[in-house]
């Protein structure tokens, strides 16, 4: 089976009641809960939490999937303060070990002392801003998309502890000209795209004497 993390960093805060991003997540759940062969924990960074506890989490899963707005070009401080809390307890205990140099060279493998080979995560993120604010010439991004302006620090945060990313989904304009079921669809189909159905394992046939 594999093993999904779905972690819904939609903070509740000021004018934000965090609606879009819980509703993304919790399609996420259902989304593999009715497919067979996926085995699911979620956190809400709106709830109380345990960061060792979380630590396991990373430790079990497969895949992480990560849901957050971007307020000011940033995470909001609620999602960063798990991330930090949640990585720090982590150290040497299953997200990273170090930064990955040695004392003899310092100056070269900054960034290998990840713990988490062989993961994968995926990012979907939520903006007021449009998309054409990151793909027009003189629009406000200068063209970078996403992954590479403003989430770039986030996607190698992540390479840091040794995950690979999935494809990830961005959504756009959801303030001013939202349009949820349009979203819905595109994630449902983004998620299809990249998971296909897993199969069960059947249970073996106790040997007849």
């Amino acid at each position: 089976m594999k093993k999904i993390f779905v972690i819904n960093g939609g903070q509740v805060f000021g004018h934000s009641g965090g609606r879009f991003n819980a509703t993304i997540a919790a399609l996420t759940l259902r989304f593999f809960s009715d497919r067979g062969g996926y085995e699911v924990q979620a956190t809400d960074i709106n709830q109380a939490y345990d960061p060792a506890e979380e630590v396991a989490k990373y430790k079990w899963a497969d895949v992480v999937i990560y849901h957050t707005p971007v307020w000011w070009f940033q995470l909001p401080h609620g999602f960063k303060k798990y991330i930090d809390e949640v990585f720090t307890a982590g150290h040497r205990r299953g997200i990273y070990h170090s930064d990955g140099r040695s004392p003899e060279n310092p100056a070269i493998n900054y960034g290998t002392g990840g713990m988490l080979q062989g993961k994968k995560y995926m990012l979907t993120t939520s903006w007021n801003a449009p998309e054409t604010a990151f793909t027009l010439p003189g629009e406000f991004f200068m063209q970078k998309s996403v992954d590479e302006g403003p989430l770039f620090g986030f996607h190698r945060m992540n390479a840091f502890t040794g995950m690979q990313p999935l494809e990830g989904i961005h959504f756009h304009d959801v303030e001013k000209n939202a349009d949820i079921q349009r979203d819905i669809q595109r994630y449902e189909a983004h998620l299809n795209k990249l998971f296909t159905p897993q199969e069960v394992a059947p249970k073996p046939v106790s040997a007849t004497k």
